[in-house]
C-alpha cells in the first residue's frame, strides 16, 4: 500500500493538474499507445483534471483488439483439427471472428484451453503427448520473449507436440503506420511503459527525428500519467520534439538485452495484419526458418475462408484514434461486455471496455 500511495498522492496531482493548466495555452492531441493508460486515465478520472486544451485518445496498444480477423479465424478453425489443443490467454476466447469465436468453437467439440502463461501451454504439450498443443502467441514485446522461451525450451526438451502460431505485432511500426496516414493531427504521443521496458526508450527517438513529434514514457499510476502529461504539454509549449522517460524505475535507455536477444533469436521481422491499420510492412514476428517445426502456420496451412469484419463495429477506427468509443452507435447497446461485438469491448485493455466501464453510457 506504502508503494501505491507513493505514486496515487491526492495532494501531488493537484499540484500537476494546476502545473498543467498553468503551461497549457494551444490545443495539444496526445495519443497513449497503450491500453493500461487507458483504463488508468479512465479509471482515476485524469481527463476531468486537464484543461481543455489537452486532449488525449487511445491508440493501439490493445494486442487482442488489434488481432486481425484473419488471425482469429484462423485459430478458430485450429481449434476444430483432430488431436489438437488450442491454449490462448482468456481475452482472446471471446473476441468474434469473422463468423465465429473460438468460445463457440469450444462449445461445438473443439479442445481450447484458457492459460495465463507458456509455462502452462508446455504443461500442457507435456501432459498430452499424444497431441499437438498450440499456443496462440499475441501481444507485442512484452509478451513475444516469453513465447520464444517457451519454444526454446521447447527444444531443449525434445517436445515435439508444441507449437506456436504467432500473431505478434511490433509497437513502433504500428506508430509510424498512424503518423504516415495522417488521419490524426497528433501533438506528442505517451510512449507505453511495459513495452518500453523490454525495447527501450531509444526505440523512440524515431518520433521526434522523422516526426517532429515528442514522445514521454509513462507509468500506471495516476501521477506517473498526469507526470508524463505535463512534460508533453511543457515541450508542446517550447516547440521541443524528444523522447522523456518518465518511468525511469522500469525503462532504461536499451530496455532488456536479454529479451532483446531471445526474441531475436527464435523470431524475424515480416508484414503484418493489423485490425484498422490494415498491412502493415515489416511489424509482425513470425519464427525462423530453423523454428519451422514448432510453426503452427507451417504444420497447418488451414484456409478459414474470406475474413469479414461486423458491419456496425467501428472498433478499428477507436484503435487509429479517429473515434472515440461512444462515438460508435453499437457502443452501450448492441455492444456490451455480456455480449462484445467488436474487440475494444472485450479485453481487458480494450479502450470501448474502459469508457463502458468508468465513462459515460448510453
Amino acid at each position: 500500500m506504502r508503494y501505491l500511495d507513493e505514486f496515487r498522492d491526492p495532494a501531488q496531482a493537484r499540484a500537476l493538474a494546476e502545473r498543467i493548466h498553468a503551461l497549457s495555452t494551444r490545443p495539444l492531441r496526445i495519443m497513449e499507445f497503450c491500453g493500461g493508460h487507458t483504463h488508468a486515465i479512465m479509471r482515476h478520472g485524469l481527463s476531468q483534471l486537464l484543461p481543455p486544451t489537452v486532449e488525449l485518445l487511445s491508440g493501439p496498444g490493445c494486442p487482442v483488439c488489434v488481432t486481425a480477423n484473419r488471425d482469429l479465424d484462423y485459430a478458430i478453425a485450429l481449434a476444430q483439427q483432430p488431436g489438437v489443443i488450442v491454449a490462448t490467454f482468456g481475452d482472446l476466447v471471446r473476441v468474434p471472428g469473422s463468423r465465429s469465436s473460438l468460445q463457440r468453437a469450444q462449445a461445438e467439440g473443439g479442445d481450447v484451453r484458457v492459460v495465463y502463461s507458456t509455462l502452462d501451454a508446455l504443461a500442457l504439450a507435456r501432459a498430452h503427448p499424444d497431441r499437438r498443443v498450440v499456443f496462440m502467441g499475441i501481444g507485442f514485446e512484452t509478451t513475444a520473449p516469453t513465447v520464444a522461451a517457451s519454444i526454446l525450451q521447447a527444444e531443449a526438451e525434445g517436445l515435439s507436440n508444441y507449437a506456436v502460431y504467432s500473431a505478434h505485432k511490433t509497437t513502433p511500426a504500428a506508430m509510424r503506420a498512424i503518423l504516415r496516414a495522417g488521419e490524426v493531427g497528433l501533438s506528442g504521443i505517451l510512449g507505453p511503459g511495459h513495452v518500453s521496458t523490454i525495447i527501450g526508450s531509444a526505440a523512440w527517438e524515431f518520433l521526434p527525428r522523422e516526426h517532429g513529434i515528442p514522445c514521454v514514457i509513462a507509468g500506471f499510476e495516476p501521477l506517473d500519467i498526469l507526470r508524463a502529461v505535463a512534460w508533453l504539454v511543457e515541450l508542446g509549449e517550447t516547440g521541443r520534439a524528444e523522447v522523456g522517460n518518465a518511468y525511469g524505475r522500469s525503462v532504461t535507455g536499451e530496455g532488456n538485452r536479454v529479451a532483446q536477444a531471445m526474441m531475436a533469436r527464435v523470431f524475424t521481422l515480416d508484414d503484418a495484419d493489423w485490425r484498422g491499420l490494415g498491412r502493415v510492412p515489416v511489424s509482425g514476428l513470425r519464427l525462423r526458418p530453423e523454428y519451422a517445426r514448432f510453426d503452427a502456420a507451417a504444420l497447418y496451412p488451414l484456409d478459414p475462408g474470406p475474413a469479414a469484419e461486423h458491419p456496425g463495429c467501428r472498433c478499428g477506427e477507436v484503435l487509429r484514434g479517429t473515434l472515440l468509443p461512444p462515438g460508435c452507435a453499437l457502443f452501450g447497446r448492441g455492444c456490451v461486455p455480456a455480449h462484445p461485438i467488436g474487440p475494444c469491448m472485450v479485453s481487458a485493455e480494450g479502450a470501448c471496455a474502459a469508457y463502458y466501464a468508468y465513462g459515460e453510457r448510453p
